[in-house]
């Protein structure tokens, strides 16, 4: 198993090593870059024009408990991105349905998470309702 392990729908697989993700700063100097990496506290408008162009992002999220990172990507999304969304970093199998419906496309995370949260862990948590939704199914 690699160092990191990327997460999706159709469960754990290999995060591509060739995938170059530049930070915001960078971006600007790279007028042919789609790939950038974005810490929480990012002002998406920071981005400007820029985000036509960008192909990919990926969301850090430094800690479990902060949620910032899902703040960030269904601002984004409103803000008419349509490219891939990751979350990296410090996330657990009960934050997945919410990261999906924040937008996120697809999970990273170091192999020693993967290994203690293992793939059945996070499908099992993908399949989970929130309580929103099952206040909201017609009675029997």
């Amino acid at each position: 198993m690699s160092d990191r392990v990327l997460i999706t729908d159709a469960g754990f697989g290999p995060v591509d090593p060739a995938e170059r993700y530049l930070g915001l700063a960078d971006l600007v100097a790279a007028p042919g870059a789609q790939r950038v990496d974005l810490g929480p506290e990012t002002d998406p408008a920071a981005l400007g024009p820029d985000l036509a162009r960008i192909q990919a992002i990926r969301i850090a999220f430094p800690a479990v408990s902060d949620g910032r990172g899902f703040t960030l990507a269904r601002t984004l999304r409103r803000m008419g991105f349509t490219g891939r969304l990751r979350a990296a970093g410090q996330l657990i199998p009960e934050q997945y349905p919410m990261a999906r419906a924040c937008g996120f496309d697809e999970v990273e995370i170091d192999a020693a998470r993967a290994q203690r949260q293992p793939e059945a862990d996070w499908r099992a948590a993908a399949g989970r309702q929130g309580y929103l939704a099952r206040l909201r199914r017609p009675a029997a």
